[in-house]
């Protein structure tokens, strides 16, 4: 696909950089519970930045899922957030990217991550990333 502006301004490549984006990755240690129980992390400070404008993006992310064997150590998913600081990235791909990489973590049986951002020129954006593991 070729690097090309859009009418609005940002480049294809800026929307796909998602997938060159290195982070953190996120820990995980061993579920002590076979039965299904649902564990919701909120983030309420989250920052990134506009691929397109360069200013600050603020929101709520929310993580909820339901463990496998094994669940998101805490603090390694906070410096995982706190990369977003700098990384300009669309707040679309902000809830598919951590939806992917809680997958790649820890492969839990269901996860919906929730972006939910502060209004920026009166809109809001409210975006929703879901995953069912196969059975």
């Amino acid at each position: 696909m070729k690097n090309t502006s859009t009418k609005f301004g940002y480049t294809q490549g800026q929307a796909q950089s998602v997938r060159s984006i290195k982070l953190p990755e996120i820990e995980s240690w061993e579920n002590q519970y076979k039965r299904d129980y649902t564990i919701v992390i909120e983030h309420p400070e989250f920052t990134s930045v506009c691929p397109k404008t360069g200013l600050p993006d603020f929101g709520t992310v929310t993580i909820e899922y339901v463990p496998g064997k094994l669940c998101l150590e805490l603090k390694s998913l906070k410096y995982y957030f706190l990369q977003y600081r700098n990384c300009g990235i669309f707040m679309e791909n902000i809830a598919n990217r951590v939806l992917d990489d809680v997958i790649k973590a820890i492969k839990p049986r269901s996860c919906t991550v929730t972006a939910d951002f502060t209004p920026r020129g009166g809109l809001s954006s409210v975006i929703i990333a879901e995953y069912k593991a196969k059975k």
